[in-house]
């Protein structure tokens, strides 16, 4: 049976792509925080086994992870948190959360697995549409995302001769916990089951980066690839900035 471990398992993305996978006959390893959240996942779905540890504490990850007899071939690194500024006033504390989860937390799973990956391993990373363009107040959440995407891309390629492969997928907004706390108008919002399908089949067919809506991430992809002036005044216009 295949097996995939996914981290930020016990809410939104996460534990949406821990249902599905269950129902389609794999065996899940849902990691997260929230051991509560992680028991009813587990009651639901014989097929899903918790694994709680915090993402943000190394040790703690090398710790949890480290109890993996077998490593499954698909590693889906979700955990993510937000956190938005006011009026371009900076809070290093708040930057400092936001990256200890987005980057940090990444990385320390990848530190803990890294030594145990194979030519089947494939690790998929999910960063935010908020990386393509500069926004308001998202300032942390953005550059967070903006430095995973990064890293994604660059891991691409040095991990490609080890024939390991690396998916980035970039989600416009999600209805989530997360984004239930945003106050303001959340452009082609889509569900948890629309976002774990096209995740579950760019992952399927392959495909390097799985962007979604398509028509929106799309707009952001062009926003940015204008020039300077041009791209700030269109982000000016569209976000009443």
């Amino acid at each position: 049976m295949k097996q995939v471990l996914i981290t930020g398992a016990s809410s939104g993305i996460g534990k949406q792509l821990a249902c599905d996978y269950a129902d389609n006959d794999w065996n899940v390893i849902a990691c997260g925080q929230n051991q509560a959240r992680l028991n009813e996942l587990e009651n639901h779905h014989s097929s899903i086994q918790s694994l709680r540890f915090d993402v943000t504490d190394i040790e703690s990850t090398k710790t949890a992870l480290s109890q993996l007899t077998l490593l499954p071939d698909l590693i889906i690194l979700n955990a993510g948190t937000c956190e938005y500024i006011n009026e371009g006033v900076i809070d290093t504390a708040l930057f400092k959360r936001v990256f200890n989860v987005n980057v940090f937390g990444i990385l320390h799973c990848i530190e803990a697995l890294q030594d145990r990956f194979t030519e089947r391993t494939h690790i998929v990373i999910i960063s935010s549409s908020a990386s393509f363009i500069p926004l308001p107040r998202a300032e942390a959440y953005g550059a967070s995302k903006a430095a995973i995407s990064y890293i994604s891309q660059t891991l691409a390629l040095d991990l490609q001769h080890k024939n390991i492969k690396v998916t980035l997928v970039n989600p416009g907004f999600v209805k989530t916990p997360l984004t239930d706390k945003n106050d303001f108008a959340m452009p082609m919002l889509v569900t948890p089951e629309f976002a774990s399908q096209k995740i579950r089949h760019g992952i399927e067919v392959g495909k390097k980066e799985i962007h979604f809506p398509i028509v929106f991430t799309l707009f952001l992809k062009t926003i940015a690839l204008l020039p300077f002036t041009l791209r700030m005044a269109v982000i000016k216009r569209i976000t009443g900035k």
